[in-house]
């Protein structure tokens, strides 16, 4: 995924619940557990897009509650853009953005 045209979105929610409720389409999935790893520019384990601490990272969860931890402790490592979608992935639904139902 480019960085150029926005932020990256990133879904945080577990197999369970995206092959449940449905996945985002162009959203990054990444495990809440190497959240940090994964977007820390400093990390060996970095994702390629994790170029230095001003991309811009929006995090979504199902309900807006781990990824507004999620975003703050990204802040914490620096990355001043993190932040989350309020209400998750049920507020995303509720509001008829798309959802691609998984198989």
């Amino acid at each position: 995924m480019e960085q150029t045209a926005g932020a990256l979105l990133i879904d945080t929610r577990t197999i369970a619940q995206r092959s449940r409720d449905g996945a985002i389409p162009g959203a990054l999935i990444i495990d809440r557990t190497v959240l940090e790893w994964r977007l820390d520019p400093a990390s060996s384990s970095r994702l390629n897009e994790a170029v230095d601490n001003n991309i811009r990272v929006i995090l979504i969860c199902a309900e807006g509650y781990s990824s507004s931890l999620a975003a703050a402790s990204l802040q914490d490592l620096g990355l001043v853009n993190a932040t989350d979608v309020i209400g998750g992935f049920k507020a995303w639904k509720d509001s008829g953005l798309p959802v691609l139902k998984q198989k």
